[in-house]
């Protein structure tokens, strides 16, 4: 399997990003909401294989000290082949020098153990639809 990786915005197909955000579960908004949040973004990370779209994510970041993981997401039929880890090792090696925070989808907690994340203690959150992600376990 021979993967691509891009960093850039240029030609990814941004329907792709909202489906395959909302086949996993994940939040999903208009493919023009997902362009203009990785354009925004600090570091992005798009894995192709023979020119199809099949993982991604991002993150945000001052590039100094202080950087948060968002939508990473694989496409389901290539999950469990290590995509996963080659975004967020993408991810991290980009950020080396910061610390990273991400809030996972419930389940998906072992997964980002095994490269080094940890459960924090103290994290907090204010989402916009409080009781929808209180039902998902996001919060108490």
């Amino acid at each position: 399997m021979e993967l691509e990786i891009r960093n850039g915005c240029t030609g990814v197909d941004w329907k792709t990003v909202a489906e395959t955000l909302q086949l996993v579960g994940m939040a999903h908004y208009d493919p023009d909401v997902h362009r203009r949040a990785f354009e925004a973004s600090h570091t992005r990370v798009f894995v192709y294989l023979d020119g199809r779209l099949i993982g991604f994510g991002r993150a945000i970041s001052d590039g100094v000290y202080q950087a948060a993981v968002y939508d990473v997401a694989v496409i389901p039929e290539f999950q469990k082949k290590g995509i996963g880890t080659v975004i967020m090792k993408n991810i991290l090696d980009s950020l080396s020098s910061c610390n990273i925070i991400l809030y996972a989808s419930p389940g998906k907690e072992d997964f980002y153990r095994t490269l080094g994340l940890r459960k924090m203690r103290t994290g907090m959150a204010l989402f916009r639809k409080a009781e929808e992600m209180k039902g998902k376990g996001f919060t108490d």
